[in-house]
């Protein structure tokens, strides 16, 4: 167990709301004038943590805290010096061997990178007749969007995407991820399965460092950008490029990026499984005592 005074802990957490606070502030002055964003709004909408658990740092299972007021009477936390007890990874045993099971399944395969971002399109395929998505134009026109739809190759592996495909798109999708078959769908170049490592990362909450979780939101800050620029919508009025996917030169972009992002989850998916393992053996140790 290793010891954190309060002005070595107090540093880490400060550093970690000002980072932050750096990268939520955008979203806080939006949501208080109640002006929506159709790409950035989605890591506090999609996804359950709110900005203030982004900002509560906690140091992780095996660390404990001197003079830590704050942190007595949180989840998970007790003793003195207070910190995560092995009660309470025990307590989480079932999602621990679920993230180690999807997240060990997908870092064992090899990044699939043609699928182009064609399940937004797939989203609002058709959507004269089954209803819009969002209030956002889209750049090529209903029937122009339906067209990229209908003539391309559709493999998405990642069932929070598939499931918003429009009932004429389904049948289009070449595999059909479920929500109890992740681990055998999800692989490590799908945007939606490195966006989704924030999510695991919060989950894990507070038996993982924050420094940990943060780097996940700032990975999925980064790919929704890119997944949102490939979309169908035009968003030219919010300074969002389009990836004009539907040309050989979007294809090329688009390909480069996802792979620059498989490559920038690739680590953070391994620390993630590392904590999984490491905090399993903190189960397996407590259950053989």
């Amino acid at each position: 167990m290793q010891v954190l005074t309060g002005p070595e802990w107090r540093a880490r957490a400060e550093a970690h709301a000002a980072r932050v606070d750096d990268l939520v502030a955008p979203h806080l002055a939006r949501r208080a004038e109640q002006v929506k964003h159709p790409v950035h709004d989605f890591l506090f909408t999609y996804y359950s943590q709110r900005p203030a658990q982004l900002r509560r740092w906690h140091p992780g299972f095996g660390v404990a805290l001197e003079d830590a007021d704050d942190h007595v009477g949180l989840k998970g936390y007790a003793g003195d010096p207070v910190t995560v007890s092995p009660g309470y990874v025990e307590s989480r045993l079932p999602l621990l061997r679920q993230l180690h099971i999807l997240l060990s399944a997908t870092a064992g395969r090899a990044p699939q990178l043609g699928c182009f971002g064609l399940h937004e399109w797939a989203m609002v395929h058709r959507s004269a007749e089954h209803g819009k998505r969002h209030d956002w134009p889209l750049r090529l026109g209903q029937d122009g969007t339906d067209a990229v739809v209908e003539s391309h190759r559709i493999g998405c592996s990642h069932f929070d995407a598939f499931r918003f495909f429009t009932p004429s798109a389904r049948p289009l999708n070449t595999l059909q991820p479920g929500s109890d078959d992740r681990p055998d769908f999800e692989q490590p170049g799908c945007l939606h399965a490195g966006m989704d490592l924030y999510k695991h990362a919060f989950r894990l909450t507070p038996m993982i460092a924050s420094e940990l979780v943060a780097d996940c939101f700032e990975l999925a800050r980064d790919i929704r950008v890119l997944d949102m620029r490939a979309a169908p919508y035009d968003l030219a009025d919010l300074g969002f490029e389009p990836v004009r996917i539907e040309t050989t030169e979007g294809k090329a972009a688009y390909v480069a990026a996802q792979r620059g992002f498989a490559e920038r989850g690739a680590p953070l998916r391994a620390r993630l499984v590392a904590e999984c393992e490491r905090l399993l053996g903190v189960v397996r140790a407590g259950q053989n005592s």
